[in-house]
This record gives structure tokens, C-alpha cells and sequence, in this order.
């Protein structure tokens, strides 16, 4: 029997979305990360500044990466970036660990700095996201794939660009905003019949979001 499209049975006889393929790292992100509610701060700005540095590349290219980024960017500690002086630029950009790109480099640095007031104003970074978690009225009627890949942004994830524009961040245009939410579960884009959907609604409705103080 056929999968509908968008959907691919693994080796191990578990459905996914088509989009991981058989990459087992990729396979990995998908089953254990993409879509489950995050609340961690240092995990969410992470997310945000990965998304900026995928600009032009693929996600599997980062992901690859990822740990070298971690690495070189303190664990993605925003008040430890925030101390960086300038001349960090130019250790970074020599580090083949990472994506060298001048401009993503410092706008993670510029970031930081802007996160450590974001945080302090809204209590945290996750309250601050989570703020922009669209309601059940915003999403698709159905999760397929010609739904999921005609919606490269929604109105939420345009709103949080703009506020965070507004603020001074960079990297944050509404498409990198909305693969942001996707991955840390501010909405559910696992396909129906995906194996990890309903565990990924599961999680959200377990799970206690922060609210901007």
C-alpha cells in the first residue's frame, strides 16, 4: 500500500515526513527535536541564530555543523556572545567548524546583546516566543504536504520578525522565523501519518509555556 505524499517508510518501519530522507542525523532531528515544545533559552536562541546561518544553505549543512557552532559560540550562552569583543569576528571567521560568514557571525553577536533585554523585559526568551504561538484558528485545516510547503510563512511568524526587527535583531526575516517555530514547536508541521505528530501535540499539550511577565 502507497504512503500519501509527502510521507516515506524508513528502513526501520517507522513513517515520516519526506523532508529528513535517510540521513541518519537528519532521520535523528526529525524524530527527537523538530516540532517538540522547547522552553530552554539558550536552546531558542540557538534555534534562531542556526536559522539565520542556514540562509542559503541547507539545514542538514548546519546540522552537521551544529556542534562545532556550539563550540565556538560558548553553547550558545547570549550573555557570554554578548561579551564578545570584535576581534572574536576574526577568530570565528577562521574557525572551519562553522559557517564563516561575516555577516551571520556578527549578527549572532549583535543578537545576544539584544536577547539579554529581551529576556529581561519579558521574564525570558521562551515567553517571549511562546507569545507568538498562533492559535488553533490560524493553522491549516489539514497537514499535507502541498499545505506545509505553500506556507513558507504565516502571520505569526511575520508579527515575530517584525517585533524582532524592531528590536535590533538581524537574520530574522519572516521565512527564518517560521522554520524557527516549526522546530521548537510553537506549531505542529509534522505531516498526517507521520509517526510523530500526535506525539508532538502530546508534548505541547503537556507542557506548561512561560508567559511575558
Amino acid at each position: 500500500m502507497s504512503l500519501p505524499e509527502g510521507l516515506r517508510a524508513g528502513d526501520d518501519g517507522v513513517t515520516r515526513c519526506w523532508w529528513c530522507g535517510t540521513d541518519p542525523l537528519y532521520t535523528a532531528y526529525h524524530d527527537d527535536e523538530w516540532g517538540r515544545p522547547m522552553l530552554d533559552d539558550h536552546r531558542l536562541f540557538e534555534k534562531i541564530c542556526l536559522e539565520g546561518f542556514q540562509s542559503g544553505l541547507s539545514w542538514l549543512t548546519i546540522l552537521k555543523k551544529r556542534e562545532g557552532f556550539r563550540e565556538a559560540f560558548d553553547g550558545f550562552d547570549f550573555e557570554k556572545i554578548a561579551r564578545y569583543r570584535a576581534t572574536k569576528v576574526d577568530k570565528l571567521l577562521e574557525n572551519a567548524a562553522i559557517v564563516r560568514h561575516r555577516g551571520k557571525i556578527e549578527a549572532t553577536l549583535n543578537n545576544a546583546k539584544q536577547a539579554i533585554r529581551l529576556a529581561d523585559e519579558a521574564g525570558s526568551l521562551a515567553a517571549y516566543f511562546w507569545s507568538f504561538e498562533p492559535g488553533p484558528e490560524e493553522r491549516p485545516a489539514r497537514c499535507d504536504k502541498a499545505s506545509l510547503t505553500a506556507m513558507t510563512t504565516t502571520p505569526a511568524a511575520q508579527a515575530l520578525s517584525k517585533d524582532l526587527k524592531k528590536r535590533g535583531w538581524r537574520f530574522v526575516g519572516p521565512t527564518t522565523c517560521y522554520a524557527f517555530m516549526q522546530a521548537m514547536g510553537l506549531v505542529n508541521d509534522h505531516l498526517e501519518g507521520c509517526a510523530h505528530r500526535a506525539p508532538c501535540l502530546g508534548a505541547r499539550k503537556a507542557t506548561r509555556v512561560p508567559r511575558v511577565r
